[in-house]
């Protein structure tokens, strides 16, 4: 018998390799605009995040037209003018093809906007594997539970048979307040020293290795 129903996968520095362009982008994004340019760590540390949560730690004390200038050079970076790539991680599709034939229901909770969603899931023919998703323009954004709690509703599935998969302590915090188990991913934005503060209930270092804890 399965521990859990439902699998909640985070999708930037989880499933796909994009941990580098969202830095790269952020930082080009400040240069263009004459910003000071965060450091590396200091956008990794609001991967996961919507992007006004994210820009308000960025840059604090930004106005709100400085803000919506930033989302724009942020969107022209990432769709266009950057090109560092973003691939999935390795194991990313057998992972899901695996737990798919083993009967899970796989879900998306993510920091990207529906638009940003949609554009990945199509571009990586990964959308068939998901029953349902949230994003972070239909819910609030990470840590709060709102997205888990949106999908354990709509799946009719309750919290002791979901597990939430990420790279970011929000994605673990999320979980927490949501009420359901959590296991971290070190491969993506953050260590297994910053996950374990989030007390999952493991650490993984590959997309695969998911299964030495899901399936019996």
């Amino acid at each position: 018998m399965k521990q859990y129903e439902l699998v909640i996968f985070d999708w930037d520095g989880t499933l796909m390799d994009s941990v580098g362009k969202i830095v790269a982008c952020m930082q080009e994004s400040a240069l263009s605009l004459n910003m000071a340019m965060p450091t590396e760590q200091a956008v990794r540390d609001i991967i996961g995040l919507s992007m006004d949560e994210a820009l308000s730690i960025l840059h604090p004390d930004a106005s709100a037209e400085l803000q919506g200038e930033m989302k724009e050079a942020y969107r022209q970076q990432y769709l266009q003018l950057n090109q560092t790539p973003s691939p999935l991680f390795d194991g990313v599709e057998d992972l899901l093809t695996s737990l798919n034939g083993r009967g899970y229901k796989l879900a998306v909770a993510t920091g990207k906007a529906r638009a940003g969603l949609n554009r990945v899931l199509t571009a990586t023919e990964l959308g068939g594997y998901f029953v349902a998703s949230r994003c972070a323009d239909e819910a609030a954004s990470k840590p709060s539970p709102e997205m888990i709690l949106q999908l354990l509703n709509e799946l009719d599935v309750s919290p002791d048979k979901a597990v939430m998969i990420g790279d970011s302590i929000h994605d673990l915090n999320m979980a927490n307040n949501a009420g359901i188990h959590a296991i971290g991913v070190d491969y993506g934005a953050h260590d297994k020293a910053k996950l374990s503060q989030a007390n999952p209930k493991a650490v993984i270092s590959s997309p695969m290795e998911l299964l030495e804890h899901l399936v019996s």
